[in-house]
């Protein structure tokens, strides 16, 4: 019976440190498994970076930079009126409501509703921009625009 007095590791589990760089003898000498000198003879050094071409200007550096991307920006969803048309009349449509009808994905956080397509339900529409055109059609259809701030 083991004991925390009498623990030893199991037969075979425990091997002795390969001692690596002691003669050719042992098998492990001269290059020490490592190969042939310089770069990839030292440790942790073996592979240059990505993208590094010995010494050239890598491509990446070559060519010139392009664009400008905005910390700043905001970015909407994206919604036509024609898409309200299976709703009910009543219904009010905002973001949260599409966003439970699998209309518009995860981290959308506005919505944007343009003018494409034909309603013909009363509804109320809360949105944080809206085309002139779909204010015009969901007016006429009867229903009501609700501008959301940002």
């Amino acid at each position: 019976m083991s004991e925390l007095s009498n623990l030893h590791p199991s037969v075979g589990a425990v091997h002795k440190k390969k001692r690596v760089g002691r003669g050719e003898s042992s098998g492990w000498g001269k290059t020490s498994g490592v190969g042939g000198k310089g770069q990839t003879a030292r440790q942790g050094k073996g592979k240059p970076g990505i993208g590094f071409e010995g010494g050239q200007m890598p491509l990446h550096r070559r060519l010139p930079k392009r664009g400008f991307f905005s910390r700043n920006r905001i970015e909407y969803a994206i919604v036509n009126v024609g898409e309200f048309s299976g709703f009910a009349a009543g219904t009010v449509v905002d973001l949260d409501y599409l966003r439970s009808r699998g209309m518009v994905k995860k981290g959308l956080d506005f919505l944007k509703v343009l003018a494409e397509g034909e309603l013909s339900t009363k509804l109320v529409v809360r949105a944080h921009k809206f085309s002139e055109a779909a204010v015009k059609k969901i007016t006429e259809a009867g229903g009501q625009v609700e501008l959301v701030e940002i």
